[in-house]
């Protein structure tokens, strides 16, 4: 029993970990998105992710059958190309600040995301504590403004954020699944990989080529702590994880996101929040607090398959 606890103590605080990194990649986005397009800014992030995690694909065979090669595909597919270029295209139309505070709705789907297909189910104090982390996300959203401007919130950026978190729910699902026949180092890997591959095919032929003259080394740090710290590392330690604590749980921790990552905006890209945003990262953070500390989840026993 203590040795559980124990394991699963620390896979929430890989968890956590995994979430406050998280929160840095928006305010390093933002950085690189001032010199190129977010779809260059995305193909250079995930590339520098591939630095740290090609040593993992030589020391750790794949061991996947057709089936399961087939399933992580999809998984990177959704998860990298097509997650990550709605979400910094909602980046490069809202703020810092605004764009971190709405990944609280995360929890909320992942929540019902791990009910309907993960077999977990939640206690009524966390649907309560989600339904107010929902409404928190609301109102973060409505208190933008509606016209596109330098330095401003959107309602269309800060949708397409919450659009992009409803496909990460399926990565999130594929990888849980992967995950309870190999290692987590195996799933983040060659998924990433494959990803990766799918932007660099995708991305010179609907964007043109990347930029590579003229990029500041700003910028260059930035592309290079995103991908570094806020992809691979992040995903290492999110995968791990996951393997030690149930999906809905996990999803309340990527509520230190938006702390990170709105406090980043705030303090050092001088962005504001006005008094309804505000309300609603409070209700986030406390919803977030609530279901780590009060609500409990179990898993739903399934029948055998025969």
């Amino acid at each position: 029993m203590a040795a559980h606890s124990n394991q699963r103590a620390l896979g929430f605080a890989a968890c956590a970990l995994a979430s406050s990194l998280w929160g840095c990649g928006f305010f390093f986005g933002k950085i690189a998105l001032a010199e190129m397009s977010f779809a260059h800014m995305v193909l250079y992030r995930f590339l520098f992710a591939m630095i740290v995690l090609v040593p993992l694909l030589v020391t750790h065979r794949p061991g996947l059958n057709r089936r399961e090669w087939g399933v992580l595909a999809a998984a990177s597919f959704l998860g990298v190309p097509l997650q990550f270029l709605f979400q910094f295209y909602g980046l490069s139309l809202t703020t810092v600040s605004h764009a971190a505070l709405m990944v609280g709705t995360m929890p909320v789907i992942l929540a019902v995301g791990a009910t309907l297909f993960a077999h977990e189910r939640m206690d009524t104090t966390g649907w309560l504590a989600l339904a107010a982390s929902t409404t928190g996300a609301a109102m973060i959203a409505l208190g933008g403004t509606h016209l596109a401007g330098a330095g401003q919130a959107t309602l269309k950026g800060d949708l397409l954020i919450v659009f992009s978190l409803a496909i990460a729910l399926f990565w999130i699902l594929f990888n849980k699944q992967l995950m309870e026949r190999h290692s987590p180092v195996v799933v983040t890997a060659y998924g990433i990989l494959l990803g990766t591959l799918m932007l660099v095919v995708w991305v010179p032929v609907r964007y043109g080529m990347p930029p590579v003259e003229h990029v500041s080394h700003k910028a260059w740090l930035a592309l290079a702590a995103s991908g570094i710290l806020c992809t691979a590392t992040t995903t290492l330690l999110w995968n791990w994880g996951m393997t030690r604590v149930p999906a809905s749980q996990a999803g309340v921790l990527l509520n230190m996101e938006p702390l990170i990552g709105s406090l980043l905006g705030v303090l050092v890209l001088g962005e504001h929040l006005g008094p309804t945003a505000r309300v609603g990262g409070a209700l986030i953070l406390a919803a977030a607090i609530t279901l780590t500390t009060r609500s409990k989840t179990k898993v739903r026993e399934q029948l055998p398959v025969t």
